[in-house]
């Protein structure tokens, strides 16, 4: 399937390039009327065109120029070849990104456009060249008999008739070829037809199930149904697949190193408290005298 949409478009270019050529004879040749005397037919007579008007002169001689002929053709045939080499140039660039387009489709690779976005601007280009060839035949058409002449139609005129036709089958060919890059494998820069969705980011959404990391170590974690975490760090990253990161404070580590502990009667000590004590109460004293006591330990060795 892939390969006959590319084939079609290659059908596509080729008949952009035949396009191309009919409109450049159609501009190009002379002979887009003939004119002929009314009063004395084999004397003045000739072939016209937008550029110049040429009158045939005995022994199979011509002269061309402005003044050569009481015939003078309206300046309507004049725009009907301005706007006729402006649908050749514009058939013109339809070939150029034609010649883009084949290089993608034998690559596989964008070269310098999208290639939907080359197809498009090979579309609008199709139907302006068509409108172009249309208006042109018509304002050449303007021209009638007049001032004692009358007129034939030439050859460049019917030629510009069949670039109307091939350049609205080009238009035809040129929707549909569109068509076909819009759909699956007919782009060929993108053969696996990947879509390019565009992503909304909802920062209130949070999954019920993520997975933990602390960050000091970075290793994942879970959490129990009460909410609190097997990790006893300080703080814990959860990341979520489609939320940011955000940090849990956690309660802090207890300390390894050891308080002094206060004394006996100190605040914060382990003693019982007298109110009445005070620590310049004399010693107790038995029989006037202090009772020394002397403790012996007896050592070990290790």
């Amino acid at each position: 399937m892939a390969r006959g949409k590319t084939l079609y478009s290659l059908a596509v270019v080729i008949l952009g390039f035949m396009c191309f050529v009919v409109g450049a004879v159609a501009v190009g040749l002379p002979n887009w009327g003939y004119f002929y005397s009314l009063e004395n037919p084999n004397f003045d007579n000739g072939y016209f065109g937008p550029w110049r008007v040429c009158k045939k002169l005995l022994y199979n001689r011509e002269k061309c120029g402005t003044d050569v002929s009481k015939f003078r053709p309206t300046t309507a045939v004049y725009l009907a070849g301005v706007v006729g080499a402006i649908g050749v140039s514009v058939l013109g660039v339809f070939c150029i990104l034609s010649v883009l387009q084949l290089a993608m489709i034998s690559s596989k690779e964008k070269v310098g456009f999208k290639y939907t976005h080359l197809v498009m601007m090979k579309l609008a280009l199709a139907l302006l060249a068509t409108l172009l060839s249309i208006a042109a035949a018509g304002l050449f058409a303007v021209q009638g008999d007049d001032r004692g002449f009358f007129l034939t139609r030439g050859e460049a005129f019917y030629v510009q008739i069949v670039c109307i036709v091939i350049n609205s089958i080009l238009f035809i060919m040129s929707v549909y070829d569109t068509l076909f890059s819009r759909r699956e494998g007919g782009d060929p820069t993108n053969p696996l037809g990947e879509p390019h969705a565009t992503t909304i980011n909802n920062p209130g959404f949070k999954e019920g199930r993520g997975i933990s990391m602390t960050d000091a170590s970075g290793k994942p974690y879970t959490t129990n149904g009460h909410g609190s975490v097997a990790s006893m760090n300080t703080t814990a990253t959860t990341l979520t697949g489609l939320s940011d990161a955000s940090t849990i404070t956690r309660s802090p580590l207890r300390s390894s190193l050891k308080k002094p502990r206060p004394r006996e009667g100190e605040p914060g000590g382990m003693g019982i408290q007298n109110p009445g004590y005070s620590g310049n109460s004399p010693p107790l004293n038995r029989n006037g005298s202090q009772k020394k006591v002397r403790i012996q330990t007896h050592s070990t060795e290790v």
